[in-house]
């Protein structure tokens, strides 16, 4: 098994995470985890907070030499901002009073956490609620990306459309990866530039923007899964760990909802044999047939909706007086699609790499690379 824990607020001292499971001697490359901290930071349409961060992993346990131990590998990420927040922050004492949130936002965690939790100050529930929390999931999934790469497995991924400007080109895997060369994560130049002229139009106006996302596993071997519990089914774990990103509200793989609208005879993947191996004519299954992977390419999309936190404000309630006001504005991005986009390629990541550990087992890396060797 191979667990991250994360831990840390927006604007704390520093965001922590905890990855257990390891095997030993698995290189652990740093500069490739601070190249997709610095790639969830870009993107067109991003806002103020990415002047100030320039985010960097520091491992602190469990890797010597640049290769893991087998113990738990603890890491951090240091929010730059804490400096201009230790006042109103700091667990050693705050003035809490100050920089508190009561107009609370519709579509955020806000209200829903403050009446869970017994809060009256929405801060409580934002500073975790926060995706600032997703840079340890990156830096986390890009371990777990290098394990499954010492195994054949890759992820990739781009952005397919942005608040309904969207690219309906088919691309080959190993065309992804130039994506992240882009603006918007986009491989269709025309729709991009017509994506980012409306993240223009909705800056001006004050407004935010969602979009889809599709990622894509390519190199995993059929069998990872299981059709005989539900809770080891690939698709529930990977659909699971999409759905847990901040602002993802609905995930689908391969053909996806569009198999309510054909019937059988265009759904279904026909089975072929060749070379002696057992292959499939399309892929409408995204590579996941039964809850375990078919070995073909996986293949998963996700809307992540509009970030609620609009500078023009929504209409909400003020939780301190009960009276009608218009939401707060903390600092905010108009467009975080392509931040998505590599977030959950890094929850992909993790979540898979759990799953192969789970089969494989395994306390060093050549036994793993070994016991990989072996399937069909």
């Amino acid at each position: 098994m191979i667990k991250l824990t994360t831990a840390g607020e927006s604007h704390g001292k520093a965001l922590v995470g905890i990855i257990e499971g390891l095997p030993s001697n698995l290189p652990v490359d740093i500069d490739e985890i601070n190249k997709y901290l610095a790639l969830r930071q870009s993107g067109y349409g991003r806002g103020g907070r990415q002047k100030i961060e320039r985010d960097r992993v520091e491992i602190l346990s469990g890797v010597r030499n640049k290769l893991t131990l087998a113990s738990p590998l603890a890491f951090c990420v240091v929010n730059n901002d804490y400096a201009n927040w230790q006042p109103y922050m700091a667990p050693e004492g705050a003035d809490v009073s100050q920089k508190t949130l009561t107009r609370v936002r519709p579509g955020h965690a806000d209200l829903s956490g403050m009446i869970k939790y017994d809060q009256t100050d929405a801060r409580n529930i934002l500073e975790r609620a926060s995706a600032r929390e997703t840079a340890v999931r990156v830096a986390g999934g890009t371990v777990a990306r290098q394990y499954l790469r010492a195994l054949g497995v890759e992820v990739s991924g781009y952005v397919k459309s942005l608040c309904g400007v969207v690219d309906g080109g088919v691309y080959a895997f190993e065309q992804l990866e130039s994506a992240k060369e882009q603006p918007l994560f986009m491989l269709d130049d025309k729709v991009q530039n017509k994506a980012m002229e409306l993240i223009d139009k909705l800056k001006a106006e004050g407004d935010t923007a969602g979009g889809v996302v599709e990622i894509r596993v390519k190199g995993l071997k059929s069998g990872f899964g299981s059709c005989m519990t539900y809770a080891q089914k690939l698709d529930a774990i990977l659909c699971g760990a999409v759905m847990s990103v901040q602002a993802i509200k609905g995930v689908e793989i391969g053909m996806g909802f569009a198999v309510a609208d054909n019937a059988g005879s265009k759904v279904h993947d026909e089975i072929l044999i060749k070379d002696g191996k057992y292959t499939r004519a399309t892929n409408n299954a995204g590579g996941i047939e039964g809850g375990m992977s078919n070995g073909e390419e996986i293949v998963l999309r996700a809307a992540m909706k509009p970030i609620p936190t609009l500078m023009k404000g929504l209409k909400t309630v003020d939780t301190a007086t009960g009276e009608a006001a218009i939401a707060a504005s903390e600092r905010s991005d108009v467009a975080a699609i392509c931040a998505c986009e590599i977030i959950l390629e890094s929850v992909v990541c993790t979540a898979l790499a759990d799953v192969v550990s789970n089969r494989l087992g395994g306390d060093n890396l050549k036994e793993v690379k070994e016991r990989y060797a072996l399937l069909p």
